[in-house]
């Protein structure tokens, strides 16, 4: 009797599917070797005098400083006592403690049932101040807002990237209402000259209302006065300029973890770059050519 074309095929089903069958067994009982380590190991690195010198320099002094009383610089105290009247532009070097002002500015609207904006251009910056302003004035009466986050959003003091509080400015305009903050701070105020988001930082500072005070924070505003006489111009308010000139209080060194986890300094002590390093760039061509050919 002929076989219907459904039957040969369930016939050949059957026949693959105990291929398959023995094919996994297989599959399970094989035990494929280790591959071989990626990295090589090496030994403690060696180092020659000189080198050992200059690693020592390099390194000097790195640790927690031992804990000594704050006392505000004369900068410092000089912004508080304006942004009780005005708007405040504070250009400081990273590290010399532009983010101090700002916390005792909340730290005082809190106090008088007042609230709070803190802008950033960042998610992770965001994150980071929504972190250390929980811990320090507790974690109800702090929230945040970004793109992918929203909590506490009735807090008195939000942090959140400029965008969110641009848009919420916005909003206001359409809805007749005032945006509830007392107070916002601008901070990385420089990203006004930023080509693709530069516009919101404009936006946000002509939207404002004059009876929110703004305090703008950088280490890298050049033309600081300019910046200050368009905010007066475009906000009807008066801007204080609190320039902080001089070298960052934190240093910043530079080094190169070489190959063989050796440590060396990125410049010499003439302020060149370390000739030393050109050592591990010849012998990474060399092995790339071997591997080539």
């Amino acid at each position: 009797m002929a076989r219907s074309p459904k039957d040969k095929n369930r016939r050949k089903s059957n026949g693959k599917n105990a291929r398959s069958d023995i094919n996994r067994r297989k599959e399970r009982n094989f035990k494929r070797e280790l591959a071989p380590e990626s990295s090589v190991k090496f030994g403690s690195p060696k180092f020659f005098p000189t080198q050992a010198k200059s690693l020592e320099k390099l390194l000097g002094g790195i640790g927690t400083p031992e804990p000594k009383p704050l006392v505000p610089d004369q900068f410092q105290i000089e912004a508080l006592e304006a942004i009780e009247s005005q708007d405040v532009l504070v250009t400081a070097p990273t590290g010399s403690g532009k983010t101090w002002i700002a916390r005792e500015e909340i730290r005082r609207l809190l106090a008088d049932g007042k609230r709070a904006w803190y802008t950033t251009p960042l998610k992770a910056l965001t994150n980071s101040k929504y972190t250390e302003f929980s811990q320090e004035f507790g974690a109800e009466r702090v929230g945040i807002l970004t793109g992918d986050r929203k909590e506490n959003a009735n807090a008195p003091l939000i942090v959140g990237t400029t965008e969110i509080y641009r848009n919420q400015l916005f909003d206001s305009l359409r809805s007749g209402e005032q945006v509830n903050t007392d107070f916002v701070i601008l901070d990385e105020a420089h990203y006004l000259a930023d080509e693709d988001r530069g516009h919101v930082w404009e936006e946000a500072i002509i939207l404002s209302p004059p009876r929110i005070r703004l305090l703008l924070l950088s280490a890298t505003v050049g033309n600081a006065e300019e910046f200050a006489r368009w905010i007066e111009e475009v906000r009807g308010t008066r801007v204080r300029v609190i320039n902080r000139a001089g070298s960052r209080p934190v240093e910043l060194r530079a080094a190169f973890l070489a190959p063989n986890l050796q440590l060396l300094p990125l410049f010499d002590d003439s302020g060149k770059f370390n000739r030393e390093i050109e050592q591990f760039a010849q012998e990474e061509n060399r092995f790339e050519r071997r591997r080539r050919y």
